[in-house]
């Protein structure tokens, strides 16, 4: 069967469906893929203890976020007792001594910053790609790395402001009274794009790695179609697709993460100190030249391996569920117009 033949008529789907799928997908990515994050962190920590007022990076496979050692509350979920030999030695002794519920630890403050983001993202790129498809073309090959770069731009400038609160909610207990005096200080002394501190290289890395993402995986997802002699992708050509192109994305945008967190965490440190002349201050350029005088080029490769390995499932997860709930809902709008 040739693919590129005339397929069955297409039932579309509509903005909030799309937007109930992506949301699927993102409760569904973080609930599998945090127990990994969790157990890293735990690995990390035994070796290198978190001292108060030091920052480490926490992800769920959707979205990074910054924790600062402030408070008991905010350590005692990676400090609890215990010494790992590895990772599956990890996982056993955390459910037998702390319960299966340990492996979630944070997960509750996640989701709400990560399901808006993802449902805005998502929705953005399907709504744009059939636009542009509506006006260049079904076979354009550019309409997924536009329709990615600017969805993915998007989400990253609305969830910034959020994301940077969120922060700081973690680093001290603040009454919604609190933070709002906060908020209001730091807009009057810094202006109101204090607020998107830390988005520049958020975009640095998220924009490329959407735009790669979604041209690699429409390539492969219709390659694997017609390897397969399949019209429609099947959940597992959605999933290798995702896997694969979210890998090959990740790699080549691991420099700015490397200085993403780096400035997040330089932030905090300043913040916490009052020092003056910190990363944070520099441009970007600037921090990725300090890290290859300091530790060579591979520098700005630094935590490849756990990145691929959380990167891949998140994306191949997301993605397949994503589709699959578009699917659901494709056929749920074509029983209906059949009556």
């Amino acid at each position: 069967m040739d693919p590129e033949a005339e397929g069955p008529p297409i039932i579309t789907v509509t903005p909030l469906q799309q937007m109930l799928a992506s949301c699927t997908g993102a409760i569904l990515t973080s609930l599998m893929v945090t127990p990994f994050d969790v157990v890293k962190i735990r690995l990390q920590a035994q070796n290198n203890p978190f001292s108060k007022g030091k920052c480490f990076v926490y992800s769920n496979g959707l979205m990074d976020h910054l924790c600062v050692c402030e408070e008991e509350g905010n350590k005692a979920w990676y400090k609890k007792p215990g010494r790992f030999q590895g990772t599956l030695d990890a996982f056993l002794k955390i459910i037998r001594n702390e319960g299966i519920k340990s492996l979630w630890s944070g997960l509750p403050p996640t989701l709400v910053m990560a399901v808006p983001a993802t449902v805005i993202y998502f929705t953005c790129y399907d709504q744009l790609t059939a636009l542009l498809r509506s006006k260049l073309g079904e076979n354009e090959s550019s309409i997924p790395i536009v329709a990615g770069i600017v969805a993915r731009f998007g989400a990253v400038t609305v969830i910034s402001p959020l994301e940077l609160i969120r922060t700081k909610m973690q680093s001290k207990t603040f009454s919604y009274k609190e933070l709002h005096r906060l908020v209001s200080h730091k807009v009057s002394e810094d202006g109101w794009i204090s607020l998107w501190r830390g988005w520049a290289p958020t975009v640095l890395r998220d924009v490329p790695f959407s735009a790669m993402y979604w041209y690699n995986y429409e390539v492969l997802k219709k390659w694997l179609c017609a390897k397969s002699g399949l019209y429609e992708p099947t959940f597992m050509i959605t999933f290798t697709s995702g896997a694969l192109s979210g890998s090959f994305a990740a790699v080549v945008t691991l420099p700015f993460d490397v200085v993403k967190t780096q400035k997040q965490t330089q932030l905090w440190t300043y913040e916490s100190h009052n020092k003056i002349s910190m990363p944070w201050q520099m441009s970007t350029w600037a921090i990725m030249k300090n890290i290859v005088a300091k530790d060579g080029f591979s520098g700005l490769f630094t935590g490849l391996i756990p990145r691929l390995i959380k990167i891949a499932p998140a994306c191949a997860i997301m993605i397949s569920t994503y589709e699959f709930g578009k699917s659901f809902f494709q056929k749920q709008n074509a029983r209906r117009q059949q009556y």
